[in-house]
């Protein structure tokens, strides 16, 4: 028999029947199917990552084979002292912050575009999300040879209708290239978020602003914009984790040069671990890496947690 508990509203009280417990034997065979994934998502993640964390006190060069010896935190230290990790970290900050706010500013644009109706809304939708759909390796091997070629590139044959001569993108301008191809693809996925926001909105609301005489730019400012906040948060974090990780970019297009100029922390953990082949300091940066994205993660599952709890 199910065990009541009282709730007080007001002065009187109201019964209301707690959830009846599951034997443990039950609760197991219901879970049961769920083991093989859970199996293979901690041999898939949590096994390398173990073995990372065992390289990162070990001193270990494969250019070296006798090198393997225990070091402690000594990687740790030389990683945190080396002059292109900093840079690295620089870099990853300076990418990462510019590629979210172009890419959040073109999204709230496109979304408040979206949110109104006009003829070939679709098609114009679906046009707008596939830049996130082409695979990032493809998208910057298209923006380097089809776009950033200084001899027939698309960039360069627009600017020179307005008398810009040919311009080597990838070399004098690499951070700025890097940003534009990140903008382009991750435009598409800050829309979405800010359009689901945008819709959520209640109309009544929009339309007593109306009904009152509100401008349109007063009814977005004092209205809409507070409505996207949280979506707006939701969308910069989540961002934020995933460009943090850009690799595919710059290896097609600048292979993190030139002077180490787009070198991120991906990046620069390749370098160590394929170029360097220097596996306990590679290992030590990327323990670094993941503390610092878990922190990351935090802060987004608590706005995630909080916009459903708002919701709810």
């Amino acid at each position: 028999m199910a065990v009541e508990s009282e709730v007080w509203v007001g002065a009187a009280p109201r019964r209301r029947p707690e959830p009846k417990r599951l034997p443990t034997r039950e609760r197991w065979v219901r879970r049961g199917p769920l083991l093989p994934a859970l199996i293979f998502a901690i041999v898939l993640t949590q096994l390398p990552f173990l073995f990372t964390l065992y390289y990162s006190v070990r001193e270990r060069n494969l250019l070296r084979p006798g090198s393997d010896r225990f070091v402690g935190l000594k990687n740790y230290g030389k990683v945190a002292t080396d002059d292109l990790f900093r840079n690295a970290v620089f870099n990853t900050i300076k990418l990462t912050v510019s590629a979210v706010l172009l890419s959040m500013l073109l999204g709230v644009a496109l979304a408040v575009v979206l949110d109104k109706k006009f003829l070939g809304r679709g098609i114009v939708r679906t046009l707008l999300i596939t830049p996130f759909l082409v695979m990032p390796a493809a998208a910057a091997l298209l923006w380097k040879t089809s776009i950033f070629n200084p001899v027939f590139g698309l960039l360069n044959w627009v600017l020179s209708l307005f008398g810009v001569s040919n311009v080597d993108w990838v070399n004098r301008f690499p951070m700025p290239s890097i940003v534009m191809v990140l903008t382009w693809q991750w435009t598409p996925f800050m829309m979405l978020i800010v359009l689901a926001g945008l819709q959520s909105q209640s109309p009544e609301i929009l339309e007593a602003a109306k009904v009152d005489g509100a401008t349109a730019w007063a009814t977005f400012r004092r209205i809409t914009l507070p409505h996207l906040r949280q979506f707006i948060e939701l969308a910069v974090l989540l961002g934020s984790i995933f460009i943090v990780q850009t690799f595919d970019s710059i290896f097609m297009i600048t292979q993190g040069g030139p002077g180490q100029a787009t070198t991120n922390l991906p990046y620069f953990i390749y370098q160590k671990a394929f170029r360097a082949f220097d596996v306990g300091e590679a290992a030590a940066a990327g323990v670094i890496v993941v503390a610092a994205t878990i922190i990351i993660a935090t802060f987004a599952l608590r706005v995630i947690s909080g916009l459903f709890q708002e919701e709810a």
